[in-house]
This record gives C-alpha cells, structure tokens and sequence, in this order.
C-alpha cells in the first residue's frame, strides 16, 4: 500500500512539473487599443488558455501613466506594452519581463496636404503628436534631428493624450497633419469618407512611414521593435507563460490573415475603434513574433537611440539580461 501512495505521488508531480500547476481561476491582461493588443482579444474570445484559467480578462490602458499605475499595483498579469515602457518599468524595479515583440512598424504621418513626402516637407507646419515624451514622440523627434530639422524651431508641435484625440483634432478641422499609430490612421482616413463628416472634413491622405524614414536614417529594414508582450514577475508557472506565448502567436496569425472578421471582433470588444479602420489598418501594420531573446539586438539598437534623444525614455540605461524572457 505505501508503495503505491508513494507511486502516486511521484506521478502527480511528475504532472505537475510536465503540464504545470493546478488552473488559475483568472488571468488578467492589460493592453492599449493598438494593434498589439488584438490577438489576445481573439485569445479571450475563441477560450484558447481554458486549459490553465477558467476565465482570461482584458483590461484597456489609455496612456502609458495609466499602465504604470497598473503594473505597479501588480493587478494584472500580462501587458501589452511599447517595449520602451516596459524597459522603464523594469529599470524602475518593477517585476516585468519582455516575452515578445509583436508590433514592427505602426507610425506614420497623416495630412491633408497631398504634396507633403517626406518630413523636410512638413518644415514649419503645426503637427497634432500623441503621447510627449513616449515613443512616437521620440521617435518623431530623433527622424526630425537625423534629417538636421529642429523639433522646436522647425515645427509647431501640438502635444495630445492620445492618436484617437489627434485623430479627432483632423476629423473636426482643428489641425491639417498628425503623427499617428494604426489604427488611428485608418479610422480617420475611414471617416473623412463618410457623411456627414466629407462635406466638413476634406479628405486626409497617408504620408511618411516613419518606419521607412527610420530604415533610409538608419541603413537598416525599418523594422522597429515597438511593442510586444510582458509578464509580470509574480507569473510563476512556466507552463501558464508557455501556453499564453503559444495561443498569441496562433492569434496573431489569425488577425493577420482574417482583417474583415478582425475588425468585427475588435470593433465588439473596444468602443473607440471601429470595425473598417481596423480592418483597414492591418495591411499597414508590420507584425511579427519574435522572442525576445530574438530581439535583443534590435532592441538594444533602438534602445539606444531613444537614450541618445532622452535617457528617461527607456529608464536610463538598458535593461539587464533578465528583462528577456528566457536568457
């Protein structure tokens, strides 16, 4: 008899080490409405990690203050997250590690003016920007400098909370041009089209990619590591982190290759978007997965280009080994 409770054992927890531990109750992911955060919306929706948590939660961040404030209090367990923001948080001491980098290409410039480019053209305009001082700020601002402009001098700069406010700002003829992020382009190149909105809004057209900007700047692909997905560090269970890397990928996959089905999803689940622009945006988006143990070198060359523009913006220095999932 003691030898068999003594083989049960050993077979539970050989389980256990194999399959991972018991389910969690809930998994809690937090993420903007950019397109890194859709896959897992399609996660939630189709139950992909019912093998490890009766329910997974979406909760939306609107400003990287407010993803601050969540990981800080440690009440979520998975983020979505521009890969800078996540290098300050863990320099910062916050228990956070990248898993992935999703999102290679999301920036671009957005004008009424059909005539403008390249960004020497946009010299002397007022220009609606999201989110001072976080990446597509820095990244504005380090193109602007490489092409020996001056962000202050050159141009009038119009900081706002967020692409969908400077998105706003073009639809109600506040402003003529705006760096955005998908899928705020499309959604206002979307709703310029439509009436009422044609006959006060003449049409906006697409103008820089600043990915493409970035690759001529820079002698490389384009490719920016700009967001991806991070696990909190009291996320113990490798298996739970396994599975979430696995089900996003498949998911990515998915949005990529189903826009019209993925804008109805992501249209149901967050308000703000709508259902064609983020079908829409998915052709100009540049996703991929890559590990990121894959994409440290990447990331530290883009590190350290937004070091050079400010320190803070990636929390001073580089982020130790330990900030890769995986090394």
């Amino acid at each position: 008899m003691k030898l068999f409770i003594t083989a049960i054992l050993s077979l539970t927890l050989t389980a256990t080490a194999l399959f991972g531990s018991q389910k969690l109750q809930k998994i809690v992911v937090s993420g903007p409405f950019a397109s890194v955060s859709h896959p897992i919306l399609h996660m939630i929706e189709t139950n992909a990690l019912s093998d490890v948590a009766d329910k997974v939660e979406f909760k939306l961040w609107k400003n990287p203050d407010e993803l601050r404030a969540m990981t800080i209090k440690g009440n979520v367990d998975f983020v979505a997250v521009p890969t800078n923001t996540a290098a300050i948080l863990n320099n910062k001491g916050v228990d956070i590690k990248l898993l992935n980098v999703s999102v290679w290409g999301i920036l671009g410039m957005i004008s009424r003016d059909n005539s403008l480019k390249t960004l020497k053209d946009f010299k002397g305009k007022k220009i609606a920007v999201p989110f001072r001082a976080d990446m597509p700020d820095i990244v504005f601002k380090q193109l602007l400098k490489k092409e020996g402009l001056d962000p202050q001098k050159d141009f009038e700069l119009v900081y706002v909370a967020s692409p969908i406010d400077a998105m706003q700002m073009l639809i109600m003829r506040r402003i003529d041009h705006s760096l955005l992020a998908e899928p705020a382009i499309s959604m206002a190149l979307r709703k310029t089209k439509s009436f009422p909105i044609s006959i006060v809004a003449p049409d906006l057209y697409r103008s820089v990619d600043l990915q493409e900007e970035w690759g001529k700047v820079f002698d490389t692909d384009g490719n920016l590591p700009e967001a991806g997905i991070a696990v909190m560090g009291h996320v113990k269970d490798g298996h739970v982190i396994k599975r979430f890397q696995e089900e996003y990928v498949k998911s990515l996959e998915w949005y990529k290759t189903n826009p019209k089905e993925a804008g109805k999803l992501v249209a149901k689940n967050i308000d703000m978007l709508s259902e064609e622009g983020v079908s829409d945006s998915i052709a100009h988006v540049r996703l991929k997965n890559v590990t990121a143990p894959e994409a440290k070198k990447d990331l530290e060359f883009f590190f350290n280009i937004l070091k050079e523009e400010d320190p803070k913006s990636i929390g001073g220095r580089l982020p130790e080994n330990s900030f890769y999932y995986g090394l």
